[in-house]
């Protein structure tokens, strides 16, 4: 399920680093820009997108009819920044409507498992013993969000240090797949699962997705310990280009998601 939710236009993401992916599709010609313009339209029940007044589909030929107004702007806007060629790597909201549309929408169930995996071993839980900085780290950034799990959804984690499995409570994972039912529209659930495999974890997803934290929070506390590493030994300048790329994903993710809530 998880190369499901990375389907692109061509069929499927030719390499989850998007550095490499980048440099994948540079290697191949990328199509050139054949509109003038792209113009959101009320289509029947929903919005959308047309370049110069033909519509937008998706690879498995879906026509794109989006819920709100807003995501379709966000959608627009994409094809409006390309150049004189178009660049799917410079176009996450684009593979995530494709994604929800083609991929998801057919199994939204096995998606919905598959965030219920990361929670099973959610990233929150696994402590580091030492140093005691990264672990006061830790429990500063993440614990609040667990203690949020535990009041607002029913579901308390259990700890572990290291990397040693923890068995995590039926009933705390079971409560987690309620509210996950709650966002299984197509384009929520494609956000939430990008959101889950970026940061390695459900609760931060989930967070960001009921408003408990900002996109960027989510971020900062999922990357805890590679900013401890870096902060001790540099940072690498291959490692910021992936986290970039991961980073506008994640964005992408956060406003396509705000844009169905109307924000």
């Amino acid at each position: 399920m998880r190369d499901l939710l990375n389907d692109l236009e061509a069929g499927r993401l030719s390499d989850p680093d998007p550095v490499r992916r980048a440099q994948k599709a540079m290697k191949r010609p990328l199509p050139k820009r054949f509109y003038k313009a792209a113009t959101v339209e009320a289509d029947g029940e929903g919005f959308g997108v047309r370049l110069d007044g033909r519509a937008v589909r998706t690879p498995g030929g879906s026509a794109v009819i989006l819920p709100a107004e807003a995501v379709a702007r966000l959608l627009a806007a994409e094809f409006e920044a390309q150049a004189e060629f178009i660049d799917p790597v410079t176009m996450p909201v684009y593979r995530l409507v494709n994604t929800a549309l083609d991929g998801v929408a057919n199994d939204p169930q096995a998606v919905l498992e598959d965030i219920l995996r990361f929670a099973s071993s959610d990233l929150l839980c696994y402590r580091a013993d030492s140093p005691a900085s990264l672990a006061a780290r830790q429990t500063e950034l993440w614990d609040p969000v667990l203690d949020w799990a535990q009041s607002a959804l029913g579901a308390r984690l259990l700890l572990a240090e290291g990397v040693m499995h923890v068995e995590q409570p039926r009933a705390s994972l079971a409560a987690l797949g309620v509210h996950l039912q709650q966002q299984a529209e197509p384009l929520r659930l494609a956000c939430l699962h990008v959101m889950t495999s970026l940061t390695g974890s459900a609760l931060l997803a989930l967070a960001v997705a009921l408003g408990e934290l900002t996109v960027e929070a989510a971020w900062t506390a999922a990357h805890v310990d590679e900013d401890f590493q870096a902060a001790q030994w540099g940072d690498d300048a291959e490692a910021l280009a992936r986290r970039a790329g991961r980073w506008r994903d994640m964005q992408a993710a956060a406003l396509l998601l705000a844009a169905l809530d109307g924000e």
